[in-house]
């Protein structure tokens, strides 16, 4: 028997490697590989590695480019309103000194980038001075919002039947409340503060979240996951607050960005009507409603930088928010 001299493939292997055509019918046939889906790329284009769940979120929120940009808007109104005095020092507390050195009502121009306002402050150095009372009370009064807000929606929607039709009449009386005419009731009725204002605007703000997660929490109660803690004999708060509230971390940060830009709207409307922070303190709201008056006598540079200001941080904190909530989809089909 002759060996073989070992050129060429092996004939037995040969023929089941080489590609058989399969009939499909009406005389047209398809190779082996394509029935069994091998090398086959999709209608996109050549198939890529998608990585992990944390860098396709990531991929989809950089594609937003308007919300990387915002994020650079936050990063440097932040840097501005809390590095800058240090950087650009003004007096920002004593009027009776401002007023010896300089006069009131000036123009932007050299010494003034931003010109003064009616009391001789530096509006430059006042818009960071005040910029620092919007972005406090707009962040801390998000944040307590957001964790009142969700504690009370997960422990509604997991419990429900009669404890969840109680809580939810409460939200919707609150609810039937305008925010405004509440907001001015509360603060006019107790000592302006910095706190107060925190805790008048988180009071007002925490609704929302409690129904959102309230529906997050009556889809995620009866998933395989909790029932098994369940039997497993874990405890309702152990339920809640490792398997409810994390899975719901994608509606929680999308509100929570949501409602810093809603926080300072809402500061910015107080001070507006003059219920902002006290003196010698300001924010931007306040700064509004002393630049309307100055606008109206040609003095223009009291109100436009403040407005931008508003504007600019209100707006990149929604497209932020949004961007959050499409790349948190990704998330979503996943879980």
């Amino acid at each position: 028997m002759t060996e073989p001299d070992g050129e060429g493939p092996d004939p037995v292997f040969n023929d089941y490697e080489r590609e058989v055509p399969l009939p499909i019918g009406d005389g047209e046939t398809i190779s082996e590989r394509e029935f069994l889906g091998e090398d086959t790329v999709p209608e996109g284009g050549e198939s890529t590695s998608t990585g992990g769940i944390l860098r396709q979120m990531g991929r989809v929120f950089v594609e937003n480019k308007l919300a990387v940009v915002s994020v650079g808007v936050i990063v440097f109104m932040v840097l501005f309103c809390f590095v800058g005095p240090h950087l650009y020092t003004t007096n920002q507390t004593n009027s009776q000194l401002v007023l010896q050195d300089s006069s009131a009502n000036l123009p932007p121009g050299h010494g003034n980038p931003l010109g003064t306002d009616g009391n001789g402050f530096d509006m430059l150095g006042r818009l960071m001075f005040g910029g620092q009372a919007s972005l406090i009370v707009g962040f801390a009064s998000a944040l307590v919002a957001t964790v009142f807000g969700t504690l009370y929606g997960a422990i509604s929607g997991f419990f429900g039947n009669w404890l969840d039709s109680i809580l939810m009449r409460v939200v919707d009386v609150f609810l039937s409340i305008p925010v405004l005419f509440l907001l001015i009731a509360l603060v006019t009725i107790y000592h302006q503060s910095e706190v107060l204002l925190i805790v008048v605007i988180a009071f007002v703000s925490w609704l929302i979240p409690a129904r959102l997660i309230r529906g997050e929490t009556l889809s995620l109660r009866n998933r395989e996951y909790v029932q098994a803690v369940r039997v497993m004999g874990g405890s309702r708060s152990r339920i809640i607050g490792r398997h409810i509230i994390p899975n719901s971390i994608g509606t929680i940060v999308v509100f929570a960005t949501f409602q810093v830009a809603d926080s300072i709207l809402l500061l910015a409307a107080l001070g507006f009507v003059g219920l902002g922070v006290p003196a010698p303190q300001t924010d931007w709201g306040t700064m509004l409603s002393n630049g309307v008056d100055a606008a109206g006598n040609g003095y223009w540079w009291q109100i436009y930088p403040t407005g931008i200001c508003i504007v600019l941080v209100v707006v990149a904190f929604n497209y932020v928010g949004d961007a959050l909530r499409d790349s948190l989809e990704v998330r979503l089909q996943q879980r």
